[in-house]
């Protein structure tokens, strides 16, 4: 596992005839930009400018394109809005997972 992938929303005010491609799924206009971290908590892939109405699995296949590589047999974790491939661990769809649960799983019982 190399780290980390999520997209993130960055205010931004493009030019008028552009606003309306910028505007996102929350009704302001932004970038959706793509980051990805190591588990070190250094940035080591950062991809950005794309309107904020791109969704998060059209900006990584872009990135791919684009020089993002993710080496045979390594994987980044990521959210439910990227793709299900090989590179990305995504959680199921239409699981829910409880935090509660996931909490209780660092205590340790001598």
């Amino acid at each position: 596992m190399l780290g980390a992938l999520d997209g993130s929303h960055i205010h931004s005010s493009p030019p008028a005839r552009e606003r309306a491609s910028y505007r996102n799924r929350k009704g302001f206009t932004s970038q959706n930009c793509l980051f990805a971290c190591s588990f070190q908590l250094q940035f080591v892939f950062t991809y950005t400018g794309w309107e904020g109405s791109a969704t998060d699995a059209r900006v990584y296949e872009n990135a791919l394109l684009d020089g993002f590589d993710i080496p045979q047999g390594k994987y980044y974790l990521a959210d439910a809005g990227f793709p299900s491939c090989d590179q990305l661990l995504i959680p199921y769809r239409a699981v829910r997972y409880h935090l509660a649960e996931w909490g209780r799983a660092n205590t340790r019982y001598v």
